[in-house]
């Protein structure tokens, strides 16, 4: 006797299909928003790449970008050039290089010890006050933070200065003496940035197994031992992956800092002109659209270099905490 195998499908896993379909229509649906803005505002820009090759030129009878862009003369590398044999391409790059990286390490050391600390705070009350403190600085604009470093560095009436005079010692010309600013800028950087850096890392610390804790101080170890071995390998990751994305920057500079902290002064530049003041006065007097893209172009190169570089020794240390 024969018997006959009829296909009714599966209803159940067409069911399962459809729900997935549904769902993975939502979450692209919520994406696209933040795909919309990546592709508007950082891969159709790159077009203006090109402007980089050019001497460019506004022409009064069609001044469209397309029309500029198609009439220019091309540079070729010669807007590099101007930017690499200018007297003071020494001064720049070396500022640019040793400021970002100097910070670059104080600020993972600083935000580090910070957010264990601010761990160890039980009271929440406290320990929320502590963050909002520290954290607020970064939402200041540099040229406010100018005007409270001006309140205490200003020639006549700064804080130090009256301080300096009531302790019979000569004031010091701050606006016009190069020689303190790398560690007021240091300071000012810190003071604004530090915050933000600790929550980030205050958030992986929160993110630790509780339990963990528990079976070490069972064994034995006291506060000390238990960040040694158990807080900061933990935040080895997070603290690699910020790393490589501050590399990533080091040939850039806060521009709002350097411009606007030391006044724009003069006599402070040996300590103050980096990459990007340099290219703001010079490059803007002489309304040279070409040099100053040359330059963007040349830091985003340099940064792209230095990511690599960074995440393939990471990498090859340790391949988990590598970014890519």
């Amino acid at each position: 006797m024969s018997s006959t195998m009829i296909n009714v499908g599966n209803p159940a896993g067409s069911v399962f299909k459809r729900r997935v379909r549904g769902k993975t229509l939502i979450l692209t649906s919520m994406m696209l928003p933040g795909a919309i803005w990546l592709i508007l505002l950082r891969y159709v820009p790159m077009f203006g790449i090109i402007l980089a090759f050019q001497n460019y030129k506004t022409y009064s009878k069609a001044p469209t970008l397309l029309n500029n862009i198609l009439h220019s003369e091309w540079a070729g590398l010669g807007n590099f050039k101007f930017l690499i044999q200018t007297t003071d391409a020494a001064v720049m790059i070396r500022n640019t290089l040793l400021y970002n990286a100097l910070w670059i390490v104080l600020t993972i050391v600083i935000a580090v010890s910070f957010a264990v600390m601010l761990n160890e705070i039980t009271h929440k009350l406290v320990a929320k006050t502590y963050q909002t403190l520290m954290f607020f600085p970064y939402f200041l604009s540099w040229v406010v933070v100018s005007y409270f470093v001006f309140a205490f560095l200003a020639p006549k009436d700064g804080m130090l200065v009256h301080v300096q005079s009531s302790l019979g010692i000569k004031p010091t010309d701050w606006y016009n003496n190069a020689g303190p600013w790398p560690i007021l800028l240091t300071i000012a950087n810190l003071w604004k940035n530090i915050g933000y850096s600790c929550i980030l890392y205050l958030a992986a610390i929160t993110g630790i197994d509780a339990s963990q804790y528990e079976a070490a101080a069972i064994d034995g170890a006291g506060k000390w031992r238990q960040i040694l071995h158990i807080t900061l390998p933990h935040l080895r990751t997070m603290i690699i992956i910020l790393f490589i994305l501050n590399v990533g920057r080091i040939f850039n500079a806060d521009f709002g800092l350097f411009y606007n902290v030391p006044m724009d002064s003069g006599p402070l530049y040996p300590a103050t002109q980096v990459i990007d003041t340099y290219v703001y006065r010079v490059f803007s007097s002489m309304h040279d659209i070409g040099m100053s893209s040359a330059v963007g172009l040349l830091q985003n190169v340099v940064g792209f270099i230095c990511i690599m570089i960074a995440n393939t020794i990471v990498r090859r240390v340790d391949a988990d905490s590598a970014l890519f």
